[in-house]
């Protein structure tokens, strides 16, 4: 990998992670076409999924000081109800972490044609929740935070998108699109960073363990963390008009495009 294509990777991690897209099949889509090595794709996309958590931060700084602030008050209060709600949202995908870690690797770079139907798959739960009959919970409850928590989970299918996954779950539940957007972006945050800083113990990052040098890696970062930022503030203001059938539609051309190349 050299440092164009870390450029490319990293912006197009950036901008598909918020977007209900899929980064993960984006990725898998661009690194085929780079023709960089699966190895190399796997390493390389933790740093930049790390990049997009941070822009997260970023982005939703007044969420995250919010939650912090009640959360050291000690108390049984609005925000520490929410940040409990986002630890059983986890559950879910600490399991599959735990025990389905390598066959969930052994998905990435196989085939594009898996990419292509989840793609497929992304773009029929987008439209189910553009038609969905809408309703206002006042609240994200509990079942719903786990039951978006299981779509998370199963979104680590290469080509499933996290957001759209999770935020079309929501809308499913009947929760409220600015609630559910800002709950799928905040949900995601430990998990990330607690992968990035694992691989980091374990010393992932070096030349020689992950076949990418540094400047790669912070060139993929940086571009991650700057694109992903625009397309965080980008999508809040998507969910909140509706908007998400039209990415049900690109989603479909991706899926097809990605099964028809892989045939040919």
């Amino acid at each position: 990998m050299n440092w164009i294509e870390a450029l490319i990777l990293g912006i197009v991690q950036g901008l598909t992670e918020y977007l209900p897209v899929s980064s993960s099949g984006h990725l898998e889509i661009a690194n085929t076409l780079l023709g960089v090595e699966t190895e190399e794709n796997l390493s390389f996309a933790v740093v930049v999924h790390a990049a997009t958590v941070c822009s997260t931060i970023v982005v939703l700084w007044h969420e995250v000081a919010f939650l912090f602030r009640g959360l050291f008050r000690f108390q049984w209060n609005e925000q520490t109800q929410y940040i409990s709600k986002i630890v059983l949202s986890m559950i879910p995908v600490a399991v599959v972490g735990l025990f389905f870690k390598d066959f969930v690797e052994s998905l990435f770079g196989n085939s594009l044609v898996l990419v292509g139907s989840m793609l497929l798959l992304t773009a029929l739960l987008l439209t189910f929740a553009y038609y969905a009959k809408p309703r206002t919970k006042e609240h994200i409850s509990y079942k719903d935070a786990f039951i978006i928590g299981i779509a998370q989970a199963c979104a680590v299918m290469p080509g499933l998108s996290r957001s759209g996954s999770t935020i079309a779950t929501g809308l499913l539940l009947g929760d409220k699109k600015e609630q559910v957007a800002k709950f799928s972006f905040l949900m995601v945050i430990v998990p990330i960073l607690g992968e990035a800083f694992l691989n980091l113990i374990k010393g992932g990052y070096s030349p020689e363990e992950s076949g990418i040098s540094a400047t790669c890696l912070l060139v993929g970062f940086v571009a991650a963390f700057i694109s992903g930022a625009i397309a965080c503030k980008w999508m809040l203001n998507i969910v909140k008009k509706g908007k998400l059938i039209y990415f049900a539609i690109y989603c479909v051309i991706m899926g097809a495009f990605s099964i028809v190349y892989a045939l040919i």
